[in-house]
């Protein structure tokens, strides 16, 4: 079998047509796609290296033990069930089937089966974006980004785009408020050091600055999610209250002792004057630390 010759052929030079399951996959998620062909598609072995990847495809990670597994598999099985493909200019680009892809690559394949379909831009961005949401592929950041290319690429309501995904309009819309969230905070869920709970709580802060120091909180303290949504509560209801006046010298003395007492007790601490008189003020955000910080107090005594 040359290189370049993308079908398998019989000995008398004919096309050798093989028939591959394609699975329910985008077949459920996009109807229409197979009605031209039934669920049983004739498929052909494609040089990989004439394969890109889809220009559409929303997951940005990839798990390398799923990769691994996976390449390991198909170094003993092969590739079960073709890619689909469209062609294109330099050769074909990838509609599904990127993580197969991947995992060829990596288990040294020089061909892998695929399918070939014809699609437009329009239908290829969709398929992407719904095929890889109703799978549950995407991490939270991941799913509001393909959930604002589905609106923004496609000209959606929010109410079009939840029909088109099978989802409710509210848990689009809360997805899509992930976005607002400071990049320092959508690093942490995309890694899954922060879950979609944590970030609900988040979005409740009125400021970015308000959402910061909770998100550290939340990853110093450990706090649940109920203790997030508490914390968040708090912040949002301190009042604002008039700057006490006092010398540079003196406020630059105050702020070291904070410094001090912060670095003691693991928390953050305040120390505020108002004349003879003032209060220190110590955070903490649960019960648990409540009773840590009395202890550590005790100990000093």
């Amino acid at each position: 079998m040359q290189k370049n010759n993308l079908r398998k052929k019989t000995a008398a030079g004919k096309v050798k047509r093989k028939k591959m399951a394609l699975g329910k996959g985008l077949g459920a998620l996009i109807p229409g796609i197979e009605k031209e062909e039934d669920a049983k598609q004739d498929f052909f072995y494609c040089d990989i290296d004439l394969i890109r990847p889809n220009r559409f495809q929303p997951r940005a990670t990839f798990s390398e033990e799923d990769l691994k597994e996976l390449a390991d598999s198909i170094k003993i099985q092969g590739v079960l069930q073709p890619l689909l493909v469209r062609k294109d200019d330099a050769g074909y680009e990838l509609i599904a089937g990127e993580r197969r892809l991947r995992a060829s690559k990596r288990a040294g394949l020089a061909q892998v089966p695929v399918v070939l379909k014809r699609v437009s831009d329009d239908k290829l961005l969709e398929m992407s974006l719904v095929e890889n949401i109703q799978r549950q592929n995407l991490n939270p950041i991941e799913e509001a980004e393909a959930y604002h290319s589905l609106i923004t690429q496609l000209s959606l309501t929010q109410d079009q785009a939840s029909a088109r995904v099978g989802k409710s309009r509210s848990a689009v819309a809360n997805f899509l408020r992930l976005r607002q969230l400071p990049d320092q905070i959508k690093d942490s869920i995309t890694d899954g050091t922060l879950s979609m709970g944590h970030a609900r709580a988040l979005l409740g802060a009125e400021t970015s600055a308000q959402q910061v120091a909770a998100w550290r909180a939340v990853i110093s303290r450990e706090l649940s999610v109920r203790e997030t949504e508490n914390l968040v509560r708090r912040l949002k209801s301190e009042k604002k209250k008039p700057k006490v006046s006092i010398n540079r010298s003196e406020q630059i003395y105050l702020t070291s002792l904070a410094e001090d007492l912060s670095r003691h007790l693991g928390t953050k601490t305040l120390i505020k004057k108002n004349g003879q008189i003032g209060k220190v003020e110590i955070e903490f955000y649960s019960n648990d630390d409540l009773e840590r910080l009395i202890e550590r107090l005790k100990k000093t005594q």
